[in-house]
């Protein structure tokens, strides 16, 4: 009896967090069956089974379409404050990176390096459309050497 109870509650929390990443209607799908959007999210509900105290993303909302990443963003904020839980995670989105971090670690191409490190202080649920936001993203975009340049422009006549 009392496995049964162990395998329901598992099986319960299983589907709870299908259900917050989205995947609750493709539960009985095989993973040749997924596309890479929702292995991703598999792979994020897989993470969050065991109730870890840290999480370490690389990349797990890459292949979302924007509306769901925009999604999995606030999902992941909602899990964190809730778990209380530490997440570090690699991203190359900059407004991703803005939009979920309290600390940004810039990176260079290789060989890899430290470029800055940016506190993010402002507060959560973020605006995207916030003034700092925009200063975040562009300071990091000009790190990066992707804010674009002025170029000399010749008018002849």
């Amino acid at each position: 009896m009392y496995k049964r109870q162990i395998h329901a509650q598992i099986a319960a929390h299983a589907e709870e967090l299908l259900t917050q990443v989205g995947l609750k209607e493709k539960m009985d799908l095989y993973p040749h069956q997924l596309s890479g959007g929702m292995c991703q999210r598999a792979s994020l509900a897989r993470a969050l089974i065991g109730h870890p105290k840290a999480l370490l993303l690389d990349e797990p909302l890459g292949a979302l379409d924007a509306f769901t990443r925009m999604n999995m963003q606030d999902e992941l904020l909602r899990i964190k404050a809730e778990q209380n839980m530490t997440m570090v995670m690699v991203t190359h989105d900059v407004d991703e990176a803005v939009y979920l971090s309290n600390k940004i670690v810039v990176m260079s191409p290789r060989p890899a390096k430290i470029e800055e490190i940016l506190e993010v202080h402002l507060s959560q649920p973020r605006d995207r459309n916030n003034p700092e936001f925009i200063r975040l993203r562009s300071e990091i975009l000009k790190v990066l050497d992707f804010a674009g340049r002025e170029k000399d422009v010749e008018y002849t006549i």
